[in-house]
């Protein structure tokens, strides 16, 4: 019988796999393998012998027993990012805070183009010789996957947020090859993996001298794709170039569409995500992992990058970012961009910022003691965190609970029967009690504003 790495061990039998794959890359045995498993994740997998070498665990950003000095962002931070003036609980280490767009990447991106113009920025200034981020896929299955971009063309291919399951090993079995330096994007749990990485090996240090983090609302599972791809027209799993974010540019940053080809009839198919549903506040499709992160910005990326979910950029359909600068570097390429116009920025306060990331928060702070306390008293393993007081009411404890539920059973019903009709007739009761509960919860937060403000 082979040994059981510990990286599959207290992390993926116990579903806090997020999928980002550094365990492969670290693995001295070379025993494990990305694949899918039967929910629509990316999982490592036992293909060889493993030596118990427990190098695997290091790099994960859900070790449930991580070093002292790299306990938590807070931590790991402190050993990256010493060039920053600023410190927020919520939001890390930073230097500054911008809304905005890039003149030549805005209406080629999901939303401002701010991420492919740094990295375009870095490959033209020779900071770095190649960028890993998420392309077309090549291999059956995978409709977008971790690829090498050497040059601006490259890059350009991969310029939109996909929200389908991915993984660094896909580029990082081939890093130790490649002459130059490396620029990475990814979102917060795969950031913190590289920094993982990078702190257990110095020279990865050097080799990755920047990281551009995208500020996420949960990784879905490969079921998301096939279910909206099902819900536009197109038979299960018959659908090629899902795209996920076809902006209107006559229209609000939130009237957006998703799309695809069907295999079958060649046709390309859409719906407007308005008409799917909340996707996101639910939980739907989102991994269990997801739900013991507390980074809501990517706290340790060099720059991080997001949606700017407020007005006024929130009413314009061409699309915009908020961005959070936390290195000179990030900074000086920011200043110089908007010196020589090729970016429209304008500086956010920190009120300003906080408040287009409120629902994150509330869900990732707020509700993250009452998910440890319940996982723990199931038995189930969690990774320290850096908030665990308690301070939620009933009401909000009630809306997390039935959010766990959803995003459950949201999983295990496609996964038994994968047509979006059939979902949306079952999941339909479960929603409801969710939206029902979170009204009930606004209306109890409002009227506690109300006390207050009279008292």
């Amino acid at each position: 019988m082979k040994n059981i790495p510990i990286v599959i061990d207290f992390v993926v039998n116990n579903d806090l796999c997020i999928g980002c794959g550094l365990c492969v890359y670290k693995c001295p045995s070379k025993a494990l393998d990305m694949r899918f498993n039967e929910l629509g994740f990316l999982v490592p997998e036992l293909v060889d012998d493993c030596d118990l070498d427990g190098a695997c665990i290091t790099v994960c950003p859900f070790n449930i027993n991580p070093l002292a000095e790299i306990k938590s962002e807070n931590e790991l931070a402190n050993n990256f990012l010493n060039e920053t003036e600023n410190s927020h609980p919520k939001i890390g280490k930073y230097k500054n805070i911008y809304a905005g767009y890039s003149e030549e990447h805005r209406l080629t991106s999901s939303s401002g183009g701010m991420a492919t113009f740094v990295l375009t920025d870095l490959l033209q200034r020779g900071i770095v010789n190649h960028v890993f981020s998420v392309k077309k896929g090549t291999e059956g299955g995978a409709h977008y996957e971790y690829a090498i971009s050497n040059n601006k063309q490259e890059l350009l291919k991969g310029s939109k947020t996909r929200y389908f399951p991915v993984t660094l090993a896909t580029v990082f079995s081939q890093l130790d090859k490649l002459n130059g330096n490396v620029a990475i994007v990814g979102v917060a749990c795969f950031i913190k993996a590289i920094r993982l990485a990078q702190f257990s090996d110095p020279l990865l240090k050097e080799k990755i001298p920047f990281l551009v983090g995208i500020i996420c609302g949960g990784v879905k599972s490969s079921f998301f794709t096939d279910y909206l791809s099902n819900k536009s027209g197109v038979e299960n799993k018959q659908y090629t170039n899902p795209n996920y974010r076809i902006k209107n540019f006559d229209s609000s940053a939130g009237d957006y569409s998703f799309g695809c080809t069907s295999v079958i009839t060649k046709e390309k198919k859409s719906i407007k995500m308005r008409h799917v549903g909340d996707m996101w506040g639910t939980g739907l499709f989102k991994a269990n992992a997801c739900d013991f992160c507390d980074d809501v910005t990517t706290e340790l990326a060099d720059i991080s990058v997001g949606d700017a979910w407020l007005h006024p950029f929130v009413e314009n359909g061409r699309g915009d970012n908020v961005l959070v600068t936390r290195s000179n570097l990030a900074e000086q390429i920011i200043k110089e961009g908007i010196a020589n116009n090729s970016l429209k920025l304008e500086k956010l306060s920190l009120d300003q910022f906080l408040a287009s990331q409120k629902g994150s928060f509330n869900h990732r702070h707020k509700g993250l003691p009452y998910r440890v306390k319940r996982a723990n008293s199931k038995g189930q393993l969690t990774p320290p965190k850096r908030i665990l007081i308690d301070e939620s009411s009933f009401f909000f404890k009630i809306v997390q609970f039935f959010r766990l539920k959803t995003r459950q059973r949201s999983i295990e019903l496609w996964k038994n029967n994968p047509y979006s009709l059939n979902f949306d007739a079952k999941i339909k009761t479960l929603l409801s009690v969710l939206k029902f509960a979170t009204r009930l919860n606004h209306k109890f937060n409002s009227l506690k504003t109300k006390l207050k403000s009279e008292n």
